[in-house]
């Protein structure tokens, strides 16, 4: 019989699949290598599930380990950029403007240091509130709020320098 923390933890990952292949795809760049890093976070989620202690935090504390996951690949790989894939997996013909814009901003983000990526990421892509993004990084929202600050500014500051 399964534990409720799996059986909740189990339906949330399948709900999200998508939402979650985007997040370890945005830090990896690389549709395979995102699949397995999602796949190594569901296995290391549920052999560790008895350490969550609250059920209510299985989001939070998933994406804890989706976000570990997906920064180890990274500096694993971050020699290898798949930019092919990148391109076919976003471009569509029709949306050529906004996709280009897309993949400018997309560029953008990649540049910003890994903690106000992180932040960056799970707060506009992810929409999570500050308090989860604290912790998920287990920083103080303090520290949140001065990365998205500090990213906000700093995407700014490159989109009009690059006019997009």
């Amino acid at each position: 019989m399964l534990h409720v923390a799996q059986e909740i933890l189990i339906e949330y990952i399948k709900e999200n699949q998508e939402k979650l292949y985007k997040v370890a795809y945005t830090y990896t760049k690389n549709s395979e290598l995102a699949l397995d890093v999602v796949q190594e976070a569901i296995t290391k989620s549920l052999e560790n599930i008895h350490k969550l202690r609250e059920e209510k935090y299985v989001k939070t504390w998933f994406y804890r380990i989706l976000i570990n996951e997906s920064i180890k690949a990274y500096k694993g790989n971050k020699y290898f950029i798949d930019y092919e894939s990148a391109t076919n997996e976003v471009y569509n013909g029709s949306y050529e403007n906004e996709v280009i814009n897309n993949l400018d901003i997309y560029t953008v983000i990649q540049g910003l240091n890994q903690k106000v990526k992180t932040v960056i990421i799970l707060r506009f892509f992810e929409n999570l509130k500050i308090e989860e993004i604290a912790y998920i990084t287990k920083t103080n929202t303090n520290t949140v709020k001065s990365r998205l600050y500090k990213g906000i500014g700093e995407i700014k500051k490159e989109i009009e320098r690059r006019n997009i």
